[in-house]
């Protein structure tokens, strides 16, 4: 099955199927599978037609994956642009939501060599 240009995992139960989808959250999923009439234990391949056709209509409704791929991005660029702190965060690939960047930022600051600890470090050289 493909809803906006996405393969649905057959394998998969339907809500979790759909956050394949960018755009579609568990709950989204749950609400859209609620509307359209279709039982959350099913999987994409025991869908009949009209059902898939339900489901497709009813997430066409949101705004997905290109779409607010493209609002997301003009919307850190504005920050970016204004000079604002939450985009000078972004400018510097690093969290703009007040995380702890000591210790847990590894992801995004990359990981530090340390040549072990403090003193002893520099006295050996």
């Amino acid at each position: 099955m493909r809803i906006a240009g996405i393969t649905i995992p057959d394998n998969k139960q339907l809500p979790f199927a759909l956050t394949a989808v960018y755009g579609i959250g568990q709950t989204r999923a749950r609400q859209i599978l609620k509307e359209a009439g279709v039982a959350e234990s099913k999987k994409a391949t025991e869908l009949s037609a009209q059902e898939e056709n339900e489901i497709r209509r009813l997430v066409e409704g949101f705004k997905i994956e290109g779409e607010l791929r493209r609002e997301v991005s003009s919307h850190i660029k504005r920050l970016k642009d204004i000079k604002s702190y939450r985009g000078s965060r972004h400018a510097k690939r690093l969290p703009a939501r007040g995380q702890r960047t000591k210790t847990n930022a590894r992801t995004l600051k990359g990981v530090r060599k340390t040549m072990g600890s403090g003193r002893r470090a520099v006295e050996k050289k």
